[in-house]
């Protein structure tokens, strides 16, 4: 078995190796690794942790997803809501243009 100043890159035939993945056994040089939880792993290791890790999804995480989108929704609905009834509580004469007339604003 070769040292690992032997061995080259399997990314870069022409760079000389500095790590070993622990996890696919391969050779890389500096470019193609990087440092994960204390560990040094390729990109493609590293691709596959974040996937298995994005796919094992908490169900107590997706009720809690839920709960805070319906709140969301919840209280946007209530905003227009209340902004609404306060246009509603408008007089009509401020809506047909006779409140100008009154004298309300000219006195």
């Amino acid at each position: 078995m070769q040292t690992l100043a032997q061995q080259s890159c399997l990314n870069h035939p022409a760079r000389e190796a500095v790590a070993r993945c622990p996890a696919c056994e391969f050779f890389f040089c500096r470019e193609c690794i990087t440092e994960h939880d204390d560990r040094v792993l390729c990109a493609g290791c590293l691709r596959k942790l974040v996937k298995d890790s994005a796919t094992r999804k908490n169900p107590a995480l997706i009720l809690r997803q839920i709960i805070f989108s319906l709140a969301g929704v919840l209280t946007a609905w209530l905003f227009f809501y209340w902004i609404g009834q306060g246009l509603l509580a408008i007089p009509t004469s401020f809506h047909d243009g006779t409140l100008w007339k009154t004298g309300f604003w000219n006195e």
